[in-house]
């Protein structure tokens, strides 16, 4: 059976992006502006009238005159409408200084240097155009030197993967539990003609098996399964890896850090957008670079 879709349509100049960000909603599988009606699409399965409740009290914080609250109508989409209206929105973006994402029947103007990644618009989440995802392309943009080993958990669509690869990492593995996103991001690196140096795995950190530890690891997820997968994650950064997570509202960085502090690993950077943040972790380090 086909999924069904839930559209939250607001007729009001909000900005799509800050409503995520007051959200904070894993599960919110697009949002967008479109001739003045912001939309937001759920899976029907993971709507309720709790989520009405969060829009209207997000909007109200927008917009305290409580315009935006009242003009919100909620309709149902079957799954093809769905993605037809999701793909549409879609449009070429670069991201940092060199990166650019389009989907396949959109074509773009690159420049010498730039590079390119097919992604097109499905169930799966990461596009590039959530401040989550693109926090963490730029900072890839910035690390990714050459021949480095990547590991990219709750890996969405692959597109964190696909980049690091395409900066010019030597491999990345991608570890996503929902099937139907491994599915979706297999057939997008078909798209981009990558081979062995690119693994996505159907399952959980348990699942990997990369042999050595990882040079850098990346992780778009939300608080509650940093919080769940804290102990797994922390041994790969108490291991040497560069851990970089995003996913976050600011109002939740403090709960994370603590608990990943207490791992040994503690914030060495960080990055804001839209209310989101992401964050560099690291092992503490004496003052003589030993632990």
């Amino acid at each position: 059976m086909m999924q069904e879709w839930v559209d939250v349509s607001i007729h009001s100049t909000v900005d799509p992006g800050e409503l995520l960000g007051l959200l904070g909603d894993p599960h919110v599988r697009g949002a967008w502006e479109d001739q003045g009606v912001t939309h937001l699409y759920w899976s029907r399965d993971h709507w309720s009238g709790d989520q009405l409740g969060q829009v209207r009290a997000a909007l109200d914080q927008l917009d305290p005159s409580g315009q935006s609250s009242g003009a919100v109508h909620v309709g149902d989409l079957p799954h093809q409408d769905w993605n037809r209206q999701w793909a549409q929105s879609v449009k070429p973006l670069r991201v940092g200084r060199r990166l650019v994402i389009r989907p396949s029947w959109e074509p773009a103007s690159l420049l010498a240097g730039d590079l390119d990644i097919i992604l097109d618009p499905k169930q799966a989440f990461g596009t590039g155009h959530h401040a989550t995802t693109r926090m963490l392309l730029e900072w890839l943009e910035e690390l990714i030197r050459g021949g480095e080993t990547v590991l990219d958990v709750g890996s969405g669509s692959g597109i964190l993967a696909m980049a690091a690869l395409r900066l010019g990492a030597q491999s990345a593995v991608g570890v996503e539990i929902d099937p139907v996103a491994v599915d979706c991001a297999q057939e997008c690196a078909g798209q981009n003609a990558f081979g062995q140096e690119l693994t996505l795995i159907c399952g959980t950190l348990s699942d990997v098996a990369m042999g050595t530890w990882p040079d850098v690891v990346v992780a778009n997820i939300d608080r509650q399964t940093l919080l769940l997968l804290a102990d797994e994650l922390a041994a790969y950064g108490v291991a040497g890896s560069r851990l970089f997570f995003s996913g976050l509202l600011v109002e939740q960085v403090e709960e994370v850090m603590a608990r990943y502090a207490g791992l040994g690993l503690y914030p060495v950077n960080r990055r804001e957008q839209e209310g989101w943040v992401a964050i560099e972790l690291r092992r503490a380090e004496s003052c003589e670079g030993h632990e």
